[in-house]
């Protein structure tokens, strides 16, 4: 009647029935979505580190625009420091 095989499941199976593959696909998809999760993470924390740059850069040079509006630096200065600011 069974074709017993290998092992002690009929036609060599791991005692997983016919929900077996089941299992193994939804281990598979839990693992793939995982690795984008943390892929997706990885990159959204660089991206805020990389925001925060550029909000300290903006603040300088506002800071450089007041001192320039205040007349405690001369055009030149002001042109200097923020072409290096910019870059």
């Amino acid at each position: 009647m069974y074709d017993w095989g290998y092992g002690t499941m009929p036609h060599g199976g791991m005692g997983f029935g016919m929900g077996g593959w089941i299992l193994m696909v939804l281990f598979w998809i839990l693992l793939i979505v995982g690795i984008v999760v943390l892929v997706k993470w990885l990159i959204s924390s660089s991206n805020s580190h990389s925001g925060q740059s550029d909000a300290r850069r903006g603040r300088a040079l506002e800071i450089l625009r007041e001192r320039y509006a205040r007349g405690e630096i001369d055009h030149e200065e002001f042109d200097e420091r923020r072409r290096r600011l910019e870059d």
